[in-house]
């Protein structure tokens, strides 16, 4: 019976059952072709229905979660193997695997995606007033398909926009794993992405913190990067949040943090002097992304953070990771009834009445319905 099968070993072998055990939100952001999604949780209640005369496969992110379940498995009579590499292993291979197809992809961006895509972009970028002539734009890529499609995007801007500006592809290493770097490097390369890398230590530095380490990195990351931007004499950072990115910070704000906010298109940095953070994917939609993703066969990392470097982005406990996710799980059960759920959201804080609303903060000033009243 065999216990390990590696991601370069797959195509010898015929009719397996592929089973992913990560959550549905980890297995949404990208999976082997003909993977089924049955997290763990729901996997262990269902052992029974579980064929004994076929070869079945587990995977996870890394393998690590993946491979005592197979186990589990085997000594229940069931011929289970365990992906050695797991879902980042393939990832990596089928990467390196692939030809540079960017004039095909570019070309789907223009045709297939251009309502969707292209034509939001550049809305926002409009309707907010992103860019000025001149401007000099570091594209911050985290290697998610938000920040490479953005980068796709700006390339296209740049060919044929009507005034000058600059752009930098900046990637920064906050610590990743050999492995994911790779990745990130190999779609840039497929993508014809000229990706200028930088290094710093962030992720030695939150590693051991116990409360909220994500959002300590995040403010940590984009500080780094507001610093590699003005070392380099950029002065705009352009980061990709997305029209589902700004639902979910909305709610998040009401559900955990009792107070009405968004996540703004455009920012004046209060650190770097001169410094703006842009956001252009403003408008475009997450399932869009997704489709552009999945139309091309492009395979993006989810997370390349160390803290789920040990596989816990498996979710072996069945639970949300993160509030984030609670709230994009929450969102969809809500679209289910009404698709209108999020351009509602969305428009709710561009339709503010303050004569309804009993009190409000501006420029740090409390403000109260009971001044005027």
């Amino acid at each position: 019976m065999i216990e390990q099968i590696s991601s370069t070993q797959l195509d010898s072998f015929n009719n397996l059952i592929l089973i992913d055990i990560r959550d549905e939100i980890s297995f949404s952001y990208g999976s082997i072709p003909g993977a089924v999604n049955i997290p763990v949780e729901k996997l262990k209640q269902n052992y029974s229905k579980l064929p004994k005369d076929k070869q079945i496969l587990l995977c996870c992110k890394s393998g690590i979660v993946s491979n005592p379940l197979a186990e589990e498995l085997r000594n229940l009579g069931l011929n289970c193997a365990n992906l050695s590499d797991g879902y980042y292993g393939w990832l990596k291979n089928h990467i390196e695997e692939q030809n540079s197809d960017a004039k095909v992809i570019e070309h789907s961006i223009h045709k297939k995606f251009s309502k969707s895509l292209l034509s939001k972009f550049i809305t926002a970028i409009n309707k907010y007033d992103l860019i000025q002539p001149n401007d000099k734009i570091a594209v911050c890529i985290s290697g998610g398909k938000d920040s490479m499609l953005m980068a796709k995007l700006f390339q296209e801007l740049k060919r044929h926009n009507k005034f000058p500006f600059e752009l930098v592809f900046l990637v920064m290493d906050p610590g990743y794993n050999p492995q994911n770097r790779k990745i990130i490097e190999g779609n840039a390369k497929r993508l014809q992405i000229p990706i200028t890398v930088f290094e710093s230590d962030i992720f030695n530095t939150v590693y051991n913190v116990d409360k909220s380490p994500c959002y300590l990195c995040a403010r940590m990351r984009r500080g780094n990067l507001y610093s590699k931007a003005k070392e380099l004499g950029y002065n705009k950072i352009a980061l990709g949040h997305h029209y589902d990115d700004v639902i979910e910070t909305i709610v998040m704000g009401m559900l955990y943090g009792g107070q009405i906010q968004t996540m703004m298109p455009k920012l004046h940095s209060t650190n770097f002097e001169g410094m703006e953070l842009i956001r252009p994917m403003y408008l475009i939609e997450e399932k869009d992304i997704k489709h552009w993703r999945d139309y091309n066969d492009l395979h993006f990392i989810q997370c390349a953070c160390r803290f789920t470097d040990d596989c816990n982005s498996c979710n072996p406990n069945g639970e949300a990771k993160s509030k984030r996710q609670e709230i994009k799980m929450l969102l969809q059960q809500l679209s289910e009834n009404n698709p209108q759920i999020r351009q509602n959201i969305f428009k709710s804080v561009e339709n503010v009445n303050l004569n309804t609303i009993i009190g409000y903060k501006h420029k740090d000033i409390k403000h109260n319905f009971l001044d005027e009243y």
